[in-house]
C-alpha cells in the first residue's frame, strides 16, 4: 500500500496508527460506509475530553465570513487576557494575515514539516519549538500560515491538510494559550480528520440555505468525531426576522446557536479595501461569544 491520506494520520496500512478501518482499500460504496463508521466510532472513543476551550476550529461555507470572525475572535480573546495563536489553514483565501494587521507574512509552516521530515516525526511540540521565520506577530497575537496553492499544477492540497492536522494534534498549548484555526471552506477538512483534536467547532453561517446546510453537516461530522462543543455563529444578519428564520432552520438540524453578528456596512467596506478588521459593534458581539466560551458556559 502506497502513501495514503488517512484521516487518522496513518501513512501506511499496518502502520502503528492504523486501526484497520478498511478505508484505504475500500472499493465499493458499502465498504466505504462501513469504514467511515469504524473511523467515527474510534474518534468518538478517543476524542479529547477537555472542558476548557483551547483549540477552536472555525469552519463554514465559502464566503460566510469565517476569516472575519476568526480575526474578531482573536482580538476578543486577547482582550480577555489569553495568549492567542491564529493559524491560517485555508489553502486558498489570502486575507487573514492582512485582517489581523500582519505586514510581513511568515514562511509557510508546511515547509517546516516537509523540509527533512524530522519536525513532522515529533510526537509533540510547542510554539517555542517553531523557528521565528514561521511565526509573525501583531499586538501580541501570533500568526502561523500552513501554506497556499500558488501555482498551476502544484497538485492537490492534501499535503497542506496533513500539515494542518499535525499542528492541531501535536501542538501543546501552555495554560493561558488558545489556538484558533481558520479552516478551508466546506467539509473536505473533516474528511481528512483535520479537526479531530479540536475541542471547539464554530460553524459560521451567513443568511443562505446553502450555508445552513453546510453548518448542519459540519455539526454532524464534528459530533461524529466526539467533539462535544459544536455550534453555529450567525453572521451578516441584516434583520431580526432573518436571524430568527436562520436560527429556526439550524434548530431543525439540531445545531446549537452560539451567537449572532449583525450585518455591518463598515466591515464590508473594510473587506473591500483590504484593511485590518475593526468594528466596535461587531467586536462587542464577538466579545460576548468569547466570554461565554471562556466561562465554558457553552457545552
Amino acid at each position: 500500500m502506497g502513501l495514503f491520506h488517512c484521516p487518522l494520520g496513518s501513512p501506511y496500512y499496518d502502520d502503528d496508527a492504523c486501526i484497520d478501518c478498511g478505508l484505504c482499500y475500500a472499493n465499493t460504496a458499502e465498504e466505504k460506509v462501513e469504514a467511515s463508521r469504524r473511523i467515527r466510532e474510534y474518534m468518538k472513543a478517543h476524542a479529547p475530553r477537555k472542558s476548557a476551550v483551547s483549540k477552536i476550529a472555525v469552519c463554514g461555507k465559502g464566503g460566510s465570513g469565517k476569516t472575519t470572525v476568526v480575526t474578531l475572535l482573536a482580538l476578543a480573546l486577547k482582550g480577555a487576557g489569553r495568549s492567542v495563536i491564529v493559524i491560517d489553514a485555508d489553502e486558498s483565501n489570502p486575507g487573514l494575515g492582512r485582517m489581523l494587521g500582519i505586514k510581513g507574512e511568515p514562511q509557510a509552516l508546511s515547509d517546516l514539516f516537509n523540509e527533512d521530515g524530522t519536525f513532522s516525526e515529533r510526537e509533540s511540540f510547542s510554539m517555542d519549538d517553531i523557528p521565528p521565520e514561521f511565526v509573525s506577530a501583531v499586538d501580541g497575537i501570533r500568526f502561523i500560515m500552513v501554506g497556499k496553492i500558488l501555482d498551476p499544477f502544484q497538485g492537490c492540497a492534501c499535503s497542506l491538510a496533513e500539515s494542518s492536522r499535525q499542528i492541531v494534534e501535536k501542538l501543546e498549548l501552555k495554560e493561558n494559550e488558545v489556538l484558533i484555526l481558520d479552516m478551508e471552506a466546506g467539509l473536505e477538512s473533516f474528511g481528512r480528520g483535520v479537526e479531530r483534536q479540536a475541542d471547539t467547532i464554530l460553524a459560521i453561517v451567513e443568511p443562505s440555505l446553502e450555508s445552513i446546510i453546510v453548518a448542519g453537516r459540519i455539526a454532524q461530522m464534528a459530533q461524529g468525531m466526539g467533539i462535544g462543543r459544536v455550534g453555529a455563529i450567525l453572521n451578516k444578519m441584516s434583520s431580526q426576522s432573518m436571524a430568527t428564520h436562520t436560527k429556526q432552520e439550524l434548530e431543525k438540524l439540531a445545531v446549537k446557536i452560539y451567537g449572532v453578528l449583525n450585518y455591518s456596512p463598515g466591515l464590508a467596506a473594510i473587506a473591500l479595501e483590504g484593511k485590518p478588521v475593526h468594528d466596535r459593534i461587531a467586536a462587542e458581539e464577538v466579545g460576548i461569544i468569547a466570554t461565554d466560551l471562556l466561562k465554558n458556559s457553552i457545552n
